[in-house]
């Protein structure tokens, strides 16, 4: 399933780090097509801005070689504004993390987020604080940045993003005085507050927990013993199906799915045809929208 390379250069990202070091290899993308003006160089500084504060922070007390930063990419739809510097946006985030023995990296995060709204005045430095409310456009920024590093980190160690999990719902508390959308319990389950109460939630954490065995003890040994793998996943799914009986609208376990769903229907297509149905069984049954991709699974 996977093509290998060097194990040695994978294994460095399992080791604990330690140090000081900026953590994130992140692209920014800023589409403005829906924004109507001549002015169209306030849009590459937004990318060069928002990139060079995303990349040049150091997030944690940790330190990563260039080779071991977390690979993220953010795409932002502005919509025409209403006002000249206030911004609404779709955006869509996306992190990955490299699978031991492959070039092969497995999507961690698949988020749409509807609810961005900020304000932007070109070359205006960006100022962000982790213990007081700056901005909107920087809290939105530093919240997906510790929730990108929480979901690298529990990949590895269970639980490991326990930190910063916390951290980001420190930025949710200190947003909610903004009274901007995505940041508070009202309108979408789908938000960011939603994201950050599930990630901390002790009554989710097997799924925080199956991350571990998902990443760690399956997909990193899935090129020595493939089936042993899939019975371990298959483990995680069994725990994710009791989560959706218990939260349907978890968000958490819609986001696991946004970002597995091609890559579990991958690994079951081959294998075991007993494991393969109770795959499909139990993803046809928690996400059954997606039933007919996850017939490819059983053909």
């Amino acid at each position: 399933m996977f093509i290998r390379v060097n194990l040695f250069a994978l294994i460095l990202f399992a080791i604990a780090r330690q140090g000081m070091a900026q953590e994130l290899n992140c692209r920014v993308q800023v589409n403005a097509d829906q924004v109507q003006t001549s002015d169209r160089n306030v849009f590459k500084d937004m990318e060069t801005a928002f990139t060079q504060f995303i990349n040049s922070r150091q997030w944690t007390d940790d330190t990563f070689e260039s080779t071991e930063k977390i690979n993220a990419n953010i795409i932002i739809t502005l919509q025409n504004p209403k006002s000249i510097g206030i911004y609404d946006a779709t955006v869509q985030i996306q992190s990955a993390r490299p699978v031991y023995g492959s070039n092969y990296e497995t999507i961690l995060l698949n988020f749409a987020d509807r609810d961005w709204q900020f304000d932007y005045i070109e070359s205006q430095p960006l100022q962000y604080n982790d213990n007081s409310y700056q901005s909107n456009l920087t809290s939105l920024l530093a919240y997906y940045c510790y929730i990108i590093i929480g979901l690298d980190y529990d990949s590895f160690s269970e639980l490991g993003g326990t930190e910063y999990f916390q951290e980001a719902l420190n930025v949710v508390n200190n947003a909610q005085q903004s009274n901007r959308p995505g940041w508070n319990t009202l309108g979408s389950t789908r938000n960011r507050y939603w994201l950050s109460e599930n990630l901390n939630n002790q009554q989710m954490i097997s799924l925080r927990k199956g991350l571990y065995k998902y990443h760690r003890l399956a997909l990193d040994t899935f090129e020595k013993d493939p089936e042993n793998s899939r019975k371990i996943i298959l483990d995680v799914l069994k725990d994710l199906k009791k989560l959706k009986t218990a939260y349907p609208n978890s968000i958490l376990a819609i986001a696991f799915l946004d970002a597995k769903k091609d890559e579990l229907i991958n690994i079951f297509s081959e294998g075991n045809i007993q494991i393969r149905r109770e795959a499909y069984d139990i993803l046809a049954a928690i996400d059954p929208s997606k039933s007919s991709d996850y017939e490819k699974i059983i053909k």
